[in-house]
């Protein structure tokens, strides 16, 4: 053989390489797609993300169709394979559909990268789609991150009160602390007339007293709107709407850990939301409220939807009151935040364990029935 002959034939060989390294990494990440689809369909029961997981594998199957890319599997060499039956030195542990999804999407990562770099010299045209799969991973993989972990944080919370910055500060002081007392574990400061140094004190003092407590019994403190004054305070999280900060510029500037959540008026609202690594959304607005004008109200298909559709905690707003919490829950609601149900009530903490309480019977009784 010539040496013309010589570097043709290593030139062959190496193609050949590449192409069972494509075939290799095609498999990797469909099979990865495929457990990260099954773990958010039946682990977390998460319709929304098993569609978003179904989508990247089906787009990642089109683009393996296309630009001369089935060839590889007569590429394939199995008995050839060195790699084939080697086992790494320690294998990542497996204790729940958390570290299932964790696994799958780092394996698919991986693949994906590979599948990048292999296909760039074979089939240019088909890197850049396997890039635009793998960064849509990274989005899903977050947001899955996100609703197993908001899931178990705000698992035993089923109420929100939002309160405003009330008469003076004696006065937020005493709601606050009855609000504490009747048990209620969240509470959002909403209220968009104070002063930003009035605002500050009364973020300040419910802080103060949500800290009195530990474990599950503290309450979460939230600033509505307001990301600089919950961020400064270190607040233990922050709210934000449609005209407001949007969630990832929130997320940057409260930093991970702090709660962000979104208020969604629209389905693609809420899709958007959870994508954006929001921790929890509000929907609505439910019925009318004395607190808040609204020129349009959420229909009762929407709540469902929504609730139905993702795993990230949900909470119903706008209007609702203890004789309603009825008719939310049978639409899948299982939170709710309220303002005058509670505040304007002659004895807030009376009217807050009121609502828990309801809001609690109602949802045992309803998963009581879903699964007998």
């Amino acid at each position: 053989m010539t040496r013309d002959d010589s570097g043709e034939a290593g030139g062959r060989r190496e193609i050949a390489g590449i192409w069972r390294a494509l075939d290799a990494s095609a498999n990797r990440a469909a099979e990865a797609l495929r457990v990260l689809e099954d773990m958010l369909r039946f682990g977390l029961d998460d319709a929304h993300l098993s569609w978003i997981a179904k989508n990247l594998r089906h787009d990642l199957a089109t683009a393996l169709a296309r630009h001369g890319l089935a060839q590889r599997i007569a590429a394939r060499d199995v008995p050839g394979d060195v790699g084939a039956g080697v086992a790494a030195s320690a294998g990542l542990s497996r204790h729940g559909v958390g570290d299932v999804l964790a696994a799958n999407a780092a394996r698919a990562a991986q693949a994906l990268r590979s599948l990048e770099e292999s296909s760039a010299v074979v089939a240019p045209a088909a890197s850049t789609v396997f890039e635009s799969i793998r960064y849509r991973l990274y989005a899903l993989e977050r947001s899955a991150a996100t609703a197993g972990a908001s899931a178990a944080r705000l698992e035993h919370i089923s109420l929100c009160v939002l309160v405003d910055g009330g008469a003076d500060g004696p006065s937020f002081t005493t709601l606050m602390e009855s609000l504490v007392d009747a048990g209620v574990r969240m509470v959002q400061l909403r209220d968009k007339s104070l002063p930003v140094p009035v605002l500050v004190e009364r973020v300040r003092t419910a802080l103060t007293i949500a800290r009195r407590h530990e474990g599950e019994a503290r309450p979460i403190v939230l600033v509505n709107d307001r990301v600089d004054v919950a961020a400064a305070l270190s607040a233990d999280g922050v709210h934000v709407g449609a005209d407001d900060m949007p969630v990832p510029l929130a997320r940057r500037v409260v930093g991970p850990g702090v709660l962000v959540g979104r208020t969604a008026h629209r389905l693609a609202e809420a899709r958007a939301a959870v994508l954006d690594g929001a921790d929890y959304l509000g929907v609505g607005p439910c019925f009318p409220s004395s607190t808040k004008a609204f020129a349009t109200h959420a229909p009762p298909e929407f709540i469902q939807t929504v609730c139905g559709e993702t795993t990230l905690p949900t909470f119903a707003i706008g209007g609702i009151t203890v004789d309603r919490i009825g008719e939310l829950a049978a639409l899948g609601v299982r939170r709710v935040a309220v303002a005058s149900a509670v505040t304007r009530a002659a004895d807030p903490g009376r009217a807050a364990r009121q609502l828990i309480d309801t809001i609690d019977r109602l949802m045992v009784s309803r998963a009581t029935a879903s699964h007998p």
